[in-house]
């Protein structure tokens, strides 16, 4: 099997779930996913994690972000694999106050939502398309590893506190594909159980770290991204033994843990 983006959050989480099975881990350095890959067979399985995450760096560069999350997802497929691609829930507006399931209308509001929606469709019919939101975990540039080293830095913290959605550890996330790709292939929500706000999420953080920082909520509106954020991107499952995902607090937990040995 191979899994592309091998050196990011989740790529690297993917190689070490799967790391009982003969994987192909291939970094960007190793494959830029926005030209076609010529291999000597297909493999059985492909993970594609690779893609283009600056929500508000698509704004300003939609083509480039395009060429990554789309035009590498086709690439990704035109291996002749099965393939797992990962999206986001900035496939939908925001604007549904109860979780989002995958029968709901898609609109996404960004250049980043408008790629990652296209990108599904460029994985073609033999996919797991999987929805997925907020991911952290103990490599690469994630909200937990940034608000650590903040939190260690100041006594205070401003944090968005009016976007709500469901922090995902990419180590569940991992396992959860594990279990999917023995499901019929389509679109799957596979996020945190619980849910709450950056802020909310940022408090926990501290707590669980032991950091003396305190958050000080503000709006989506005084933060001023370029990039339009879901409100609410609650995710949740509607199909038939998808799997669940402990809850964000669990994960938080276990990336903390992580984190923790690595500085050890």
């Amino acid at each position: 099997m191979l899994v592309t983006g091998a050196r990011g959050q989740l790529g690297v989480a993917l190689v070490e779930e799967f790391a009982d099975r003969d994987v192909a881990a291939l970094t960007r350095a190793e494959w830029d996913v926005t030209v076609p890959l010529v291999l000597a067979r297909p493999p059985e399985l492909v993970l594609h994690a690779a893609a283009w995450t600056d929500v508000d760096g698509a704004e300003d560069d939609p083509q480039t972000a395009a060429a990554v999350n789309v035009g590498g997802t086709q690439h990704a497929a035109e291996l002749g694999a099965p393939l797992v691609y990962f999206s986001s829930d900035y496939v939908f507006d925001g604007t549904k106050r109860s979780p989002y399931v995958e029968s709901d209308p898609l609109s996404p509001q960004s250049a980043y939502g408008r790629t990652k929606l296209h990108g599904e469709a460029a994985a073609g019919e033999r996919a797991w398309i999987v929805r997925s939101s907020w991911l952290f975990g103990w490599t690469s540039k994630n909200f937990v590893r940034t608000m650590l080293a903040l939190g260690a830095e100041r006594d205070e913290v401003a944090v968005v506190d009016d976007q709500r959605g469901c922090p995902t550890f990419v180590g569940h996330l991992a396992a959860a594909t594990c279990a999917l790709i023995e499901l019929p292939f389509g679109a799957y929500h596979l996020a945190a159980g619980g849910d709450c706000t950056w802020a909310e999420f940022a408090e926990a953080i501290f707590a669980d770290a032991g950091l003396d920082c305190r958050v000080r909520r503000i709006s989506t509106a005084e933060l001023g991204r370029p990039a339009p954020r879901p409100a609410y991107s609650v995710l949740r499952s509607e199909k038939p033994g998808a799997p669940e995902l402990p809850h964000w607090r669990d994960g938080l937990r276990e990336c903390l843990e992580r984190l923790g040995r690595a500085r050890g």
